[in-house]
């Protein structure tokens, strides 16, 4: 089953139309240790900026 994954940063090199990422894998981080309570704990470690 396909899932898709929606991304709104437009200069990552994954960005697709549609607010889509484009990406194989996703790499998510958590800046509180292996845990977060909030998305804004998190990080897209996939990101790549687009030349």
């Amino acid at each position: 089953m396909a899932k898709d994954v929606l991304c709104e940063v437009q200069n990552c090199q994954f960005w697709s139309q549609g607010n889509r990422c484009s990406a194989d894998a996703i790499y998510v981080v958590s800046h509180a240790g292996s845990t977060a309570t909030s998305s804004t704990e998190t990080d897209c470690k996939t990101f790549q900026p687009s030349e």
